[in-house]
């Protein structure tokens, strides 16, 4: 099975939020990044990598706020409802175009927000518990041919890239494990340590893109 590579990450701002704010030397407060996931997730610990590096790009400090749930949709309206002012921005994952697919959202995911920057992309991997029996990919999946739904898996969410790896792999694999949503892969690989769940699909360290924050919408 080829590995699987998802975006991990994008940074999204409201629609026309940038644009009013260049006519007054954007930024000149503080910006509210809003993190739909939990805390110690791959999208939080990118967004902790890069917030010093941004606060100090813009000369403005900027302040990460964690909103868990829903798999992203607490944290996504949370940011749609914001003021289209420039100084609430959202950092989020796949699941923002798989969301609209999967239930009907409070906000327009296309009409509510507008992207900035692609930040990062990584693999997708499946890890296990020392509980579950197996060594390879191979062998887990062979498990769960022999034992159909005694296994499950942890996920960051629904709609997340860790939730469509595993539903790709039960695909291609003809399996049937039973997946279990969390509010972020921090919360899901503490109950994987905890013996609480057989295996889990996550991302790890994303392979860093150089980013040069623009001041302006349309700058080069």
């Amino acid at each position: 099975m080829r590995r699987l590579r998802l975006a991990l990450c994008a940074l999204v701002v409201m629609s026309l939020g940038i644009a009013p704010a260049c006519a007054q030397s954007y930024p000149m407060r503080s910006i509210r990044l809003v993190v739909p996931f939990g805390a110690g997730g791959g999208t939080d610990n990118l967004a902790r990598i890069i917030e010093p590096l941004i606060s100090k790009a813009l000369g403005q400090p900027m302040v990460i706020e964690n909103k868990p749930g829903g798999g992203s949709i607490i944290g996504m309206d949370a940011v749609a409802k914001a003021a289209p002012d420039g100084y609430t921005l959202v950092m989020t994952d796949t699941s923002i175009a798989v969301n609209p697919s999967l239930k009907a959202l409070p906000y327009d995911t296309i009409k509510d927000f507008e992207p900035v920057s692609l930040l990062a992309t990584a693999p997708v991997i499946l890890v296990a518990h020392p509980k579950v029996p197996a060594k390879t990919l191979q062998e887990f999946v062979k498990l769960a041919k022999e034992q159909p739904g005694k296994f499950n898996y942890a996920s960051g969410g629904n709609g997340a890239s860790t939730h469509l790896g595993g539903e790709l792999l039960k695909l291609v694999a003809g399996i049937d494990v039973v997946h279990v949503p969390y509010r972020g892969t921090g919360p899901a690989m503490n109950d994987l340590l905890g013996g609480h769940v057989d295996v889990m699909f996550s991302g790890i360290a994303p392979r860093g893109r150089t980013w040069i924050p623009a001041r302006c919408a349309g700058s080069p």
